[in-house]
Parts: structure tokens; sequence; C-alpha cells
């Protein structure tokens, strides 16, 4: 039998304790609401420390409309999150709570330290001591009777939600064994939600490379390199090549449109650059210079420095008589096509696009549930590594909270 939860009036409850729900909760405590924060694991924050491990890119300095930018198709939906939290104001935020941060040479934010944990700590603290309660593996598993149920180590739990607030900020469906498994997706689409399939998002990608180019070259970096979607511009940066694909920094920032060309077309062809700091005429005068004697491979060696994976992409990717014509090869070096046949599994995703449409929401309300918010990765927008996916997720969180706290404020004068 379920065991009821006790609970209170003027409250909120917050389920998922990754950064949107704990500024959800952080929004909510200051406006006078009990809070009861549940998570299904046995401590919050762990994805947030899990990106934290290689150093904690809290958000990016780089100018506001270019950052809006970053949100792609849905940067309309999300601009309001970001001008209401800007990172000026969440690099403030972060020093409140004690932890200094730097902007690094390409206009990434970090902690000082350059890690998560210090910076979640902290801020658990701040929580618990403005009256926050936590309560760990409570796995949400929906509602019954008006009343929110949860798996828990000692059975089954409900928890009466009568005049209460709910924040869901459950995540996407990247990193499963970290929290984010999807797993509420039936539980809102059997209520009429609107949600959006969940797909990978900053994704590596496979390119079905023969066995003799996977076993010689899988864990190569390809660094000063450009990529490009057909059709797209260039970027410049860096990748690397795994046994089955592409996956990286560079590949992550064209993934919404490769993995949204793949859907389409049933592969998507991107074009890399592997000189970008040669001009095509430089490159093309190199491979018609004179070699004499020498091999192809090892005439593009001496003038140009192409060797190892880079010399072993064009024998992957280019036929023998294209390989042996020397316009069509120099071309290739500024332009190689590589074909990809389909996104690697949303576990394996540093995030995950699609959610609850926005087109479902009033504000942060979804319609049908009054008294329901959602906030983060569950939500159907995504962005590129370097902050964004960070900045995004407080600021949505904090509209959550703020809109849960004026629904709660509003129905209170109504009884008044």
């Amino acid at each position: 039998m379920s065991q009821p939860i006790e609970t209170h009036s003027h409250r909120a409850i917050v389920i998922g304790g990754g950064p949107a729900g704990l500024m959800a909760a952080e929004v909510l405590s200051a406006g006078g609401i009990s809070v009861d924060v549940y998570d299904a694991m046995p401590s919050v924050g762990r994805k947030f420390l899990l990106a934290g491990k290689g150093g904690m890119n809290i958000t990016h300095a780089e100018p506001h409309d270019a950052f809006v930018g970053r949100y792609g198709a849905r940067a309309d939906a999300v601009k309001p999150w970001v001008e209401a939290f800007p990172p000026a104001q969440l690099r403030e935020w972060i020093h409140g709570l004690g932890v200094d941060t730097f902007v690094g040479t390409s206009g990434r934010v970090f902690p000082t330290d350059m890690k998560a944990a210090p910076l979640l700590r902290a801020w658990l603290h701040r929580l618990r001591e403005a009256g926050v309660v936590f309560h760990m593996r409570h796995r949400w598993t929906g509602w019954r009777d008006g009343a929110l149920v949860f798996d828990t180590p000692d059975g089954e739990a409900t928890v009466e939600t009568a005049g209460a607030a709910t924040v869901l900020a459950l995540g996407g469906a990247s990193w499963a064994r970290l929290g984010s498994d999807g797993a509420w997706v039936p539980l809102l689409a059997a209520c009429g939600v609107d949600v959006a399939p969940l797909v990978p998002a900053n994704c590596g990608f496979d390119a079905d490379w023969s066995d003799h180019f996977a076993a010689r070259h899988a864990g190569a970096p390809l660094t000063t390199v450009a990529l490009a979607l057909a059709g797209g511009p260039f970027r410049k940066g860096q990748f690397v090549v795994t046994a089955t694909g592409i996956e990286g920094s560079l590949v992550y920032a064209l993934s919404a449109g490769i993995r949204d060309r793949i859907a389409q077309d049933g592969q998507a062809t991107v074009l890399l650059d592997l000189l970008p700091d040669h001009d095509p005429q430089r490159v093309l005068d190199e491979v018609m210079r004179p070699r004499g004697t020498r091999s192809m491979s090892s005439h593009l060696q001496s003038r140009l420095g192409i060797k190892g994976v880079k010399s072993g992409l064009l024998h992957e990717c280019l036929g023998k008589a294209d390989y042996a014509d020397p316009v069509k090869l120099a071309r290739a070096l500024k332009a190689l096509p590589l074909v990809l046949k389909r996104p690697r599994p949303i576990v394996e995703a540093i995030s995950s696009a699609g959610g609850v449409r926005f087109e479902a929401l009033d504000g942060a309300m979804l319609r049908g549930l009054p008294g329901v918010f959602v906030a983060g990765e569950m939500v159907d927008w995504e962005a590129p590594t370097g902050g964004y996916l960070l900045t995004a997720c407080f600021g949505s969180g904090r509209a959550a909270g703020r809109a849960a706290l004026d629904w709660l404020l509003n129905r209170a004068c109504r009884r008044s």
C-alpha cells in the first residue's frame, strides 16, 4: 500500500535535482514557499558533476545576439530565459556562492578551479539553509487520483498536490545512468501533453569506415580542421575519428543539422577541410608541383603536412581515380566529403533534443495540467556545448520557479 508523505500549505514540489530543478527550488524558496525536491538518484546533480569532470564550462561571454543564436530554431523561445538571467548575471550568482570564475581564450566561462563539485556543494548548502528538503531515491511514476506517485526503497509513496505547485525538471534521455532516462515521456503523453520524440544532440555519428581504416585510425584526433554540412558554412575546430565514425566539439556544433539531414535523407554528407589555413590556390599549386619519383602520399606529406589520419581519410573517402587527379585531389583536401549514416545512440549523447513542445505550454505551465510546470532539458530545445546548455537550464529553471511562485501567490490572493 502506498504511504502518504506529509504535506504543507503554500508549498511546491520539484521533481528532478539537476540545475533547472535546483534553480526552480531556489526561486520558490526565496519567495517564501515550502519546497520539497524529489530525485530518483542517491544524490542530486550527477550529470552536472559529470559535465564538470573535464572543466566546468558554465556559460559563454560572447555578445548577446550571437549567444541567443546558438539555440537555432528555438532561439526565440529560449531568448526570454537568457535575457532574464544572462551570462553576466549567472556569473554574479556563482560568485555569490563563493566561487570565482574566469573567461577563457575561447570566450567560455569556467569556475576558477575548473570544478563543478565546490559550486554544487555551496549551492546545496544554501538551499538546505533556506529550508529546501531533499528526498532521494524517489523515482516519479506518475499521478494517481491527483497525487504524485513515487517508487522508493521503502515501497510506493504518494504526495498530495492539492494547492501545491509541481515543477518537473526531469532532463532528457542522455546519460540515463545518471538519472535522465526519458521515462517521463509516456507519463506526460498519457495526459495529452504534446511531446516531441527525444533524439540525440551533441553526439557523434557513424560513418561505416572500412575495417582497415578503423583499425589504423580509431582514436586519432583531427586538429586544425574545418567542417561543414553540405550547403552550409565551414566551422573551424577539432574532432576525433572513432571506430565507427566521428565525434568531438566540432561535430557537436553541427550535430543538429547533421541529425536532421539524416532523418530527412537517410544520410548526411559533411565536407572536411583538412587545410583550413591554406587557400585553395595554394593547395592546388602544392599538389601540382613536380614530385619526381615520390609517391603522392609522400608528396602531400612533404608539401602540405598531410599524413596519418588525414592521409588515411583521403584514401578512405576518395576513389582511386580522384586521388590520381591533381585537381580533384586538391579540391578534396579543402572539401573532403564524409558520408554519415546515423547518430550514435542517445544514451551516449551529451544532451538530447525533443521533449515538451513550447506550443504545449502557457509560459512554463503545461496546458491542461494547472499548477504543473516544466523546466530544463525536458523542454523541446537544444544547444551546442560551450556553456549554452547550462545557461538555458539555469534560465528555464528560474522561469519555471517564477511562474510557479506567481501561480501560488495568485491562488492565495484569490482565496483571501
